[in-house]
């Protein structure tokens, strides 16, 4: 199990710029909840002039409670993200954010999460509960202990085909060989056809996409790192040619690879 939370920049276009504009960090949740959720993520800021920030999202159900300014908190349930995510932040106010692991957010849901993809809903407060008291709090400490008591109230269900569905995708995101779901499939021991299901209802997206999303993500961040070989990274990401690689980049990062990285550095 995880002992620190992520340090990387996956999915976060320009994160240089992020940490130059806002109050950005993660912190792992308690333990009995880390085998769904993967981290809390935190976000203070107070601007002079309006900031945009793009996410190419990962294959994962957020929950998010905002606060701007003075103004009341309020809460949203966020399903995979099809398409990049962009959000413009004014003035000063605060998020906190839950990234469940792709599958983990099944067994608090207890139905499809394929019926959250591409939609972002009002927190379901009938069905998952109301938050005692401000999430949003003053310190780092107060908020974690709040989301803690939130999701621990929520009550996961055990689920063995939840665990195994955090445990493939998982595999996915750290082993950037895999390229094929058939390949991967047979890998594992796991029908093409039933892998296809687990994914669609505990993942909410299906595996084909979730290891075409993870490569991008990856050639995101190789590009904001420094000059890149596309050809040789098309290739290793298990791409036909560069062309295919360019135009699923720019498809999901809104720029091509080359205007990206020129804005970047």
């Amino acid at each position: 199990m995880r002992q620190r939370p992520r340090d990387d920049s996956r999915g976060i276009l320009d994160p240089g710029r992020l940490l130059r504009e806002v109050h950005f960090r993660r912190h792992l949740p308690a333990p009995a909840l880390r085998p769904w959720v993967e981290h809390y993520w935190l976000i203070d800021w107070t601007l002079s002039t309006p900031f945009e920030q793009r996410i190419v999202p990962h294959p994962a159900v957020n929950v998010v409670f905002r606060r701007d300014g003075d103004g009341p908190e309020g809460g949203e349930v966020a399903g995979v993200g099809l398409d990049l995510f962009r959000i413009t932040l004014t003035g000063t106010g605060r998020v906190c954010g839950v990234q469940f692991r792709p599958g983990g957010f099944r067994p608090f849901w207890r139905r499809p999460v394929a019926e959250l993809t591409g939609r972002r809903l009002p927190l379901p407060v009938r069905r998952l509960g109301r938050p005692r008291g401000r999430v949003c709090a003053d310190d780092d400490a107060e908020r974690c202990r709040a989301l803690d008591t939130l999701l621990t109230g929520w009550a996961p269900e055990p689920d063995p085909a939840a665990r195994e569905a955090v445990r493939l995708a998982e595999a996915i995101r750290v082993d950037r060989t895999v390229l094929r779901v058939d390949d991967f499939a047979a890998r594992h021991g796991v029908p093409v056809r039933r892998l296809q299901r687990l994914f669609t209802e505990y993942v909410g997206v299906g595996p084909k996409w979730v290891i075409r999303r993870y490569r991008l993500q990856e050639a995101v961040e190789q590009a904001a790192g420094g000059p890149l070989d596309w050809a040789g990274l098309a290739a290793d990401l298990g791409y036909s040619d560069q062309a295919h690689l360019v135009r699923d980049f720019t498809a999901v990062a809104g720029v091509s690879p080359a205007a990206y990285a020129r804005s970047v550095h």
